[in-house]
């Protein structure tokens, strides 16, 4: 039986992540409520500000962006983005994205599926340099838990 209940998060409930540049904060994933097929967050980016290049070998990320002018690196070509605009990043593509505009940006990001285990979900391939002297990302899964996808086949 499904025990999976619906619960609101309110961005004031989450914590910061600078690792990889900007506001980066996970919201909705198995940790906070128990999804099963992804996660969803919010990125908050300054002007001048980016996010590091990294790949997701097993998720496809969708975006939306709420407000702001970004740029962002599509292995390797560059594309513009701004707000009420969504765009879908294949699995294994790498990316980066940069805050171009004078005001603030909001993202929303939403990764799908789950890796099989958190370690393999996201790799960098560059590291900001001030990386290492902040808190690692919160837990988005539990290492070694398998999504229960209730209703569907086994």
């Amino acid at each position: 039986m499904d025990t999976t209940r619906p619960r609101i998060v309110d961005l004031s409930e989450t914590e910061p992540n600078r690792r990889r540049g900007g506001d980066l904060r996970t919201l909705l994933t198995p940790v906070t409520v128990g999804s099963t097929s992804g996660f969803m967050g919010l990125a908050i980016m300054q002007p001048g500000e980016r996010i590091s290049e990294h790949y997701h070998p097993y998720s496809e990320e969708f975006i939306y962006v709420v407000q702001g002018d970004l740029e962002v690196d599509l292995d390797g070509e560059t594309r513009s983005l701004r707000g009420e605009q969504g765009l879908m990043i294949p699995i294994n593509m790498r990316h980066r994205f940069r805050n171009v505009g004078d005001t603030e940006a909001r993202m929303v990001f939403h990764l799908g599926p789950l890796a099989p285990e958190p370690r393999l979900g996201h790799v960098d391939t560059e590291v900001l340099e001030q990386a290492d002297q902040l808190a690692p990302h919160p837990l988005v899964q539990e290492a070694g838990a398998q999504p229960v996808r209730h209703g569907a086949p086994s």
